[in-house]
This record gives C-alpha cells, structure tokens and sequence, in this order.
C-alpha cells in the first residue's frame, strides 16, 4: 500500500519535473505544445496523487487547498478541450512554488 508520505514524495517529484521546463519561462511554454503537455500531465499526477492521500491526512494540513489541486485535475482529465493556459501557466508559475515548499516542510517535520 502506498502511503501517505509516499504520494507526497510522488507530489514533489511531478513538481520537480515540471520545474525542468518551466525555467525556460512562460513564452516556451505557449510555444511548445509538447512543454504544455509535459506539465499538464505532471499536474494531473499532481492532483491524483492528493485526491489518494487519506482524507484524515488532507484535513490535518489545511495550509494546502487539496481541493483545489484535486479540482484542477479533473478540469486537466474531464475537460481537456476547456483548458486554460492562462490559468495552467499561473499554477505552474504561483502556485507550485508555495506548493513545494509546504510539502517539503511536511516532510521534514515529520522525517519522512
């Protein structure tokens, strides 16, 4: 059984991942479909690997709006003709930052 700390370390490395392109800046990432779908895909993983962490888990770390990276992934999976880069771009670009931080910081703390 995968646990908890397991997906969250599945979590950072999706991160990791899209971090590899998203240096090269927004312009290649408008530019380059395969850029696009290379970091659409690492964060639907993100959002699978949050939707499959225990709730218990999910409601001792408030600080992280797990709904809302669970929600993006079904957008990203259900509504795929939908997508926003717009929307895409600024998660990768805000959000993701902050995102890895409070995961990393949940990790440390906990020793895992």
């Amino acid at each position: 059984m995968i646990s908890d700390f397991d997906r969250l370390r599945h979590i950072l490395e999706a991160i990791e991942r899209i971090e590899q392109y998203a240096i090269r800046g927004e312009e290649a990432f408008r530019e380059n479909e395969l850029i696009q779908n290379w970091m659409l895909r690492h964060l639907q993983i993100i959002g699978e690997a949050a939707r499959a962490l225990s709730t218990s888990f999910r409601d001792s770390h408030p600080e992280i709006s797990w709904s809302g990276i669970i929600g993006m992934r079904h957008i990203l999976v259900h509504d795929y003709f939908g997508i926003d880069l717009d929307i895409v771009w600024q998660a990768v670009n805000d959000r993701l930052p902050d995102l890895k931080r409070k995961i990393s910081a949940i990790l440390a703390e906990t020793g895992n």
